[in-house]
C-alpha cells in the first residue's frame, strides 16, 4: 500500500456524526433502511474493503471501528464485502503455509483471536459459518453462500466475515511467528482485488 491513499480515512470521513467507540465489539449493525440503494459493488470497492482491513489491522484499529469503516460500502441484502474478507482470510491460510500435513487449528479461534468480541448463541453459528467458509475457499471449495445466509433473515454475513479473517489474520501471524502489522504488510502485496 505504499504510497496509496488511505482509503480507510476516506470511508471514515464519509460517515459523519457516527462514532465507532459507540459501538461495542461483536455487535450487529442494524438493518439499516436509510442507507441509499447503490449499484453492484465495483472493483474499486473490492479494494477499498481490503485496503481497509489489512490497513487497520495494521494500524492496531478495534474490530468494532473496522465494521464501521466497511458498512458504507456494504450495499443492502447483499453479501459485499463478506467475500471480499473470506478471500482475505484464505490468503492468510496461504500465506502462513497452513496444510493438511500442517492445519491451523480452528478449536477456541474465538476466544484466542477474538477476544473482544462476545458471540453468543446465534452468532456463534454465524460466525463458525464464516470460519469454514474461508477455509473451504483456501482449499478450493466455493461455499453456497446465498443458501447459507437465506435463513440467517439478517444482513450482517459481510461482518462475520470481517470477524472471520480477522481471526485468520491474528492466527497466520500468531503461527508465523510475525507481528499482525508484519501479517498484513506481506498480504497487502499479494493480488487481491485490484481497481479496475
Amino acid at each position: 500500500m505504499r504510497g496509496a491513499p488511505d482509503a480507510r480515512q476516506d470511508v471514515a470521513a464519509a460517515r459523519p456524526g457516527r462514532r465507532p467507540e459507540d459501538r461495542t465489539a461483536g455487535s450487529v449493525l442494524p438493518y439499516r433502511l436509510g442507507m441509499p440503494a447503490r449499484n453492484l459493488p465495483t472493483p474499486q470497492d473490492a479494494a477499498t474493503a481490503r485496503q481497509i482491513l489489512l490497513g487497520g489491522l495494521a494500524q492496531g484499529t478495534e474490530v468494532a471501528e473496522l465494521v464501521g469503516e466497511l458498512a458504507p460500502l456494504h450495499p443492502r441484502n447483499n453479501t459485499f464485502p463478506g467475500e471480499v474478507l473470506l478471500g482475505v482470510a484464505a490468503d492468510a491460510l496461504d500465506w502462513c503455509g497452513a496444510s493438511r500435513a500442517d492445519p491451523l487449528a480452528l478449536e477456541g479461534m474465538r476466544e484466542r483471536f477474538l477476544p473482544e468480541c462476545p458471540f453468543r448463541g446465534r452468532q456463534d453459528k454465524k460466525l463458525q459459518f464464516a470460519i469454514l467458509a474461508a477455509a473451504a475457499l483456501r482449499g478450493g471449495a466455493e461455499p453456497d453462500l446465498l443458501d447459507e445466509v437465506a435463513w440467517w433473515q439478517t444482513d450482517d454475513f459481510w461482518q462475520y466475515a470481517l470477524y472471520a479473517a480477522v481471526a485468520y489474520i491474528r492466527a497466520a501471524a500468531g503461527r508465523a511467528g510475525v507481528p499482525v502489522r508484519q501479517a498484513c504488510q506481506e498480504l497487502a502485496q499479494r493480488d487481491g482485488p485490484r481497481p479496475g
